[in-house]
């Protein structure tokens, strides 16, 4: 449900009042990030104070607690009424932080890839690229440890059995 500006003036001190005031539309987006950061948190810090506040009251309503002045709170609508305005306050400075923030990313996604392209093009201008998976000039053969054997493996069965033949001749005799 929307909160009016009348019911928010009516429902938060005058410091509260301009921190809120801060946190609408033309406003927020005219804030340096510094502030803004600066805003948010001194927005939770309210907002979590108030809630802190309600719930107090809330329990002095139950008689779980003993009241902090001198009676016993009677209601809770104005203090319900603070948590949820500064909650809203805050729900809008984190979208206005967010939507910076993406907007940041998405230059910087920019510039990145445009940096890359720059790069690609640079290196497809020079010819003798050295980080590339493509054979170049600096590129050299790496020598087998291994001695290469001269002898055809069929050569050597064949010399082999010649040779285990004539000793089963032998050892006929």
């Amino acid at each position: 449900m929307a909160i009016s500006q009348k019911i928010e003036a009516r429902a938060l001190s005058a410091d509260e009042r301009e921190l809120v005031m801060k946190s609408h539309h033309p406003a927020v987006q005219e804030l340096p990030d510094s502030e803004l950061a600066d805003l948010l948190k001194l927005m939770r810090d309210r907002r979590d104070k108030a809630k802190t506040q309600a719930n107090q009251r809330r329990r002095e309503m139950r008689g779980k607690s003993g009241p902090k002045g001198v009676a016993a709170s009677k209601s809770d609508e104005g203090s319900q009424l603070k948590v949820a305005i500064l909650a809203m306050a805050t729900r809008r400075l984190n979208g206005e932080a967010e939507r910076r923030r993406r907007m940041a990313a998405r230059v910087s996604l920019v510039e990145t890839a445009r940096n890359a392209l720059a790069m690609r093009q640079a290196r497809e201008a020079d010819d003798t690229a050295v980080n590339s998976r493509r054979a170049h000039h600096g590129m050299r053969t790496a020598a087998n440890p291994r001695a290469e054997n001269l002898v055809r493996p069929m050569e050597r069965g064949r010399q082999r059995k010649a040779a285990s033949v004539a000793q089963a001749k032998r050892d006929a005799r």
